[in-house]
């Protein structure tokens, strides 16, 4: 238990963690590029996502899971900027379960976003899709739940401890979204000198 608040400590470092007056839970707010993973049961894990996917996964034996935040599948960059690729944030993600006493044959994942909110981005959140389910299937990783397609953005909360996962449509900062996914879209390709859901209000 202490190695593991130790490692959760680590990842709390630039992550927003609020205890919510609504639920009296400590959340974690996670943004693009991040990825976090805990063994506490009390903790919720949140993101709002555009055409960005957040992968959820979990191992429900041992109850460790965690979430990422990822804007395109795939790059070959090293810094922190790469945790905005899937293919670097979901090894990340499978890597720190283990690390933290999951067992990756009991993995099961839930997929959020990839939504088309954006005109100028029509494609980029089917590609992100696509390449989350193949990544899973190709892992031998359970989907076994999650919500992703449309052109809604979306605001996510996930319990890894019991793989509960809520969503509500989000409106009032669409347009803060869709400037972030941009800025970062800019950032990232610019060379450098990354079933079973309960809807909430």
């Amino acid at each position: 238990m202490m190695a593991t608040r130790a490692a959760a400590t680590e990842q709390r470092a630039h992550l927003r963690r609020y205890r919510s007056p609504r639920d009296g839970r400590w959340h974690v707010q996670l943004t693009l590029g991040d990825t976090y993973v805990t063994s506490d049961s009390g903790e919720v894990l949140t993101t709002i996502l555009g055409s960005c996917i957040a992968a959820c996964i979990r191992d429900p034996v041992s109850g460790v899971g965690g979430m990422n935040h990822f804007l395109l599948p795939d790059s070959d960059g090293h810094d922190r900027e790469a945790r905005c690729y899937g293919i670097n944030a979901m090894e990340l993600l499978i890597n720190e379960i283990q690390k933290h006493g999951g067992d990756r044959r009991r993995l099961e994942a839930k997929l959020f976003g990839g939504g088309n909110v954006v005109a100028a981005l029509s494609d980029v959140g089917a590609r992100n899709v696509s390449f989350a389910k193949q990544f899973l299937a190709d892992e031998g990783i359970a989907l076994v739940g999650g919500d992703v397609g449309g052109n809604i953005a979306r605001r996510i909360q996930y319990m890894p401890a019991t793989g509960k996962a809520l969503q509500a449509a989000v409106r009032d900062r669409s347009r803060d979204l869709v400037e972030d996914e941009l800025s970062a879209l800019h950032t990232v390709a610019s060379p450098a000198p990354a079933s079973d859901v309960e809807f909430f209000e």
